[in-house]
């Protein structure tokens, strides 16, 4: 999956004091514990998307533990992976929910010590069970942020009633043709077609694979869509076009940008995701490590998270006070999910789909 979080986000000073008046929001620590003494060691190697943290909260965790913290970025999973395979050394990794099924799966990552993780009971229980998809035992991961895949739209444009109605199939309107933003990612691509026509995204059946690519193939050949990936973000807040493929968060930053703005998830189905925190089986500071995973699941430092990047929270406390009338995200459709849609799927790794899907994706975008 390319990678869904953007590199915008640069929320207002105003948004970001409000952390503090809200009750939330990460502090500079009151205490601190040397890590060298703690742990045997004092840097921190750190691998995530670009974008996805608090302007504090490594500064912070830096201080709390007398530690340093390297944080690198990455744009894909994929990429993420290749590097790991590389030799990288790392001690946190922050890949998506299919991609840890896929580290799993080869040994790559190593189980959690949950005893030096408290914070885990304050994740949502509607969040631990999409984690039961890909780390059945609970034992590999920590959640950070989820959502889902869903359509923002111009309601000055769009038709409301029309949306709903269509759902996926909107795409294909012809009404909208050369105003439309698709999402360049062959998972998420092909889920939509997928999902329009009434099939699991998850599929591997041939005849519903070859029906998504035609589906995609018309969508193409008579839409003229842009393909788009984080460059959508701000090209909606300007109402560049009518409507996009984006993902929750970041539709919720572009609600919260643009009046104009509207957020639907079709009812044929979505992609409903999860962003979690392992540690690889080659770490070398796996005490730090599980400190690092701990803090990031505190309501203080998914506070300030969630409001900074604009993805939901895995606290419930925290949507509930970000949602709030007093919070960043008030009204936002976008920032709370839904969490009851019976066709909502969550990926799980399968290299063999993956190939089909490559191969076909980059012929869909030939005129």
């Amino acid at each position: 999956m390319f990678w869904k979080k953007s590199e915008k986000i640069i929320i207002s000073a105003a948004m970001i004091t409000l952390a503090g008046c809200a009750g939330g929001g990460s502090k500079e620590p009151e205490e601190t514990i040397d890590a060298k003494e703690k742990f045997g060691c004092n840097v921190l190697n750190v691998f995530a998307p670009g974008e996805y943290i608090g302007e504090n909260v490594i500064g912070n965790f830096e201080k709390k533990y007398n530690a340093k913290v390297n944080y690198d970025t990455f744009e894909s999973n994929e990429m993420m992976y290749t590097k790991l395979l590389g030799g990288s050394s790392y001690d946190v990794l922050l890949p998506s929910d299919y991609m840890i099924e896929q580290l799993l799966d080869e040994n790559l990552i190593q189980k959690l010590d949950l005893s030096q993780i408290p914070n885990a009971s304050l994740v949502d229980p509607v969040v631990r069970a999409m984690e039961k998809e890909y780390d059945p035992s609970g034992e590999y991961s920590q959640p950070y942020f989820w959502g889902t895949v869903g359509l923002v739209y111009d309601k000055t444009v769009v038709d409301e009633n029309k949306v709903k109605e269509k759902g996926w199939e909107i795409l294909k309107d012809t009404e909208y043709k050369g105003n439309l933003y698709y999402y360049d990612s062959q998972r998420d691509g092909f889920m939509i077609a997928f999902k329009a026509l009434g099939y699991s995204m998850n599929t591997d059946k041939p005849e519903e694979i070859e029906a998504a690519y035609q589906w995609l193939k018309e969508m193409n050949d008579t839409m003229e869509p842009a393909y788009v990936t984080d460059e959508v973000i701000d090209a909606m807040i300007n109402s560049d076009k009518a409507i996009a493929i984006i993902y929750s968060g970041d539709a919720a930053y572009v609600l919260s940008e643009n009046e104009n703005m509207a957020w639907y998830e079709p009812e044929q189905g979505t992609n409903k995701w999860v962003d979690a925190m392992v540690i690889p089986a080659n770490a070398s500071c796996t005490g730090l490590a599980h400190a690092w995973i701990n803090e990031m699941i505190s309501e203080e430092v998914q506070y300030e998270n969630s409001e900074y990047v604009g993805y939901t929270s895995v606290n419930a406390e925290v949507v509930k006070k970000l949602s709030s009338e007093e919070g960043a995200y008030f009204e936002d459709p976008a920032y709370t999910p839904r969490t009851n849609g019976a066709k909502d799927e969550v990926f799980h790794y399968n290299p063999e789909l993956k190939r089909e899907l490559s191969d076909r994706w980059n012929k869909v975008k030939v005129n």
